[in-house]
């Protein structure tokens, strides 16, 4: 199949998961044949952090505006199989309403945010990626999110066919690596800085770290503020390419997952960082969320934490329970949290949005 892409960013990592989401499914769909091609908008924020890409079958269009992609799009889109257009995509409209003149292609549209879409509808307001006339329009309509939210995009935005199409993680790229001194921790984190996950970080990294100012903590990421609140064990690391995670946490003796509100308010939410984690064979301390067991058991393949003296069970456990733990995850990971298990996955739901979509009564 040729899959186009308009989407926010594969080329850059920075301060966004959706890139290294789209190598992991770039990569299997590529070993499976399959040709992807990805349309972005240049952003001077991503162009300071490119990355070189060597996926076979993924080629990028980056372009400066959408006056300028648009004659490229419309001769692509003649010879592809399927379309899809992503949350946070500068071009989300236009592509969307380019895709109603090639009614042959599968036009898919994939809320990589479907917790914040969900809660700034509800607030009134109407996110610039969503087409006017809502989701109705698209054969089929994948979310990064499962459980209730698939219900709120049917009856909020008019979907018609909704599956999950969860993160996932390529393990050619994450796996465990030698470790690095620099990021050496006993917790670390990783993530871009947003203000809705600040109290359960304060309750889960830095609360702990007042309490053990003899451990080593380590964080990484991107648009921290001046005034945040570090202590003198935590050490910061800017922005991380993707090539450079599995060194930060096979550096890690435990390693944080910590949810956005409005995702954990929805429940069945794995980040793509929870996965890349676990394939490098780092075991992982989570906050709570519904659905976190369908990824992974807890206290067998990941540790919960709700507050302060949770998380500091974890981080005193007996490391060779940590090991086990960390081993069965990698397992898990492997075995059902895959970018090719995630292609089948896109595969398949491609394949049955060919039918027509089913009435309801």
């Amino acid at each position: 199949m040729k899959l186009v892409v308009f989407g926010l960013s594969i080329t850059s990592s920075w301060g966004n998961g959706h890139a290294t989401l789209w190598r992991a499914l770039c990569r299997a769909l590529g070993e499976a044949r399959h040709r992807v091609l990805f349309f972005e908008r240049d952003r001077p924020w991503y162009a300071e952090t490119r990355e070189t890409l060597d996926i076979p079958g993924l080629a990028s269009v980056v372009h400066p505006d959408w006056a300028a992609a648009l004659a490229r799009a419309a001769e692509e889109l003649r010879g592809a199989d399927a379309a899809i257009v992503t949350s946070y995509c500068a071009d989300a409209c236009a592509a969307a309403s380019l895709l109603q003149d090639a009614p042959r292609v599968i036009s898919v549209f994939y809320d990589l945010d479907t917790p914040v879409t969900l809660a700034r509808l509800a607030a009134g307001e109407r996110p610039d990626y969503i087409p006017p006339d809502g989701l109705g329009g698209f054969d089929l309509v994948l979310s990064y999110t499962g459980g209730e939210a698939l219900a709120q995009l049917r009856d909020a935005l008019h979907a018609r066919r909704v599956v999950p199409l969860y993160g996932s993680v390529d393990p050619a790229t994450h796996h465990a690596t030698a470790p690095v001194p620099a990021f050496a921790a006993d917790l670390s984190y990783l993530g871009t800085y947003a203000a809705d996950r600040q109290p359960a970080l304060e309750r889960l990294m830095l609360e702990p770290a007042r309490r053990r100012p003899e451990r080593r903590f380590v964080m990484g990421g991107a648009q921290y503020p001046q005034d945040f609140p570090w202590e003198q064990n935590i050490h910061f690391v800017r922005h991380l390419p993707a090539s450079e995670h599995p060194a930060f946490f096979s550096s890690s003796r435990l390693t944080l997952n910590v949810t956005r509100r409005d995702m954990a308010a929805l429940g069945w939410c794995p980040s793509g960082r929870l996965f890349e984690a676990a394939a490098c064979g780092t075991p992982v301390l989570s906050d709570r969320w519904d659905g976190i067991e369908s990824f992974y058991t807890p206290g067998e393949e990941i540790l919960l934490a709700d507050d302060t003296e949770g998380a500091l069970e974890a981080l005193d456990m007996d490391e060779a329970e940590r090991l086990r733990i960390a081993r069965r995850a990698r397992e898990r990971t492997l075995a059902e949290h895959t970018g090719a298990q995630r292609a089948r996955e896109l595969l398949a739901a491609l394949q049955a949005a060919r039918a027509p979509a089913p009435v309801e009564g």
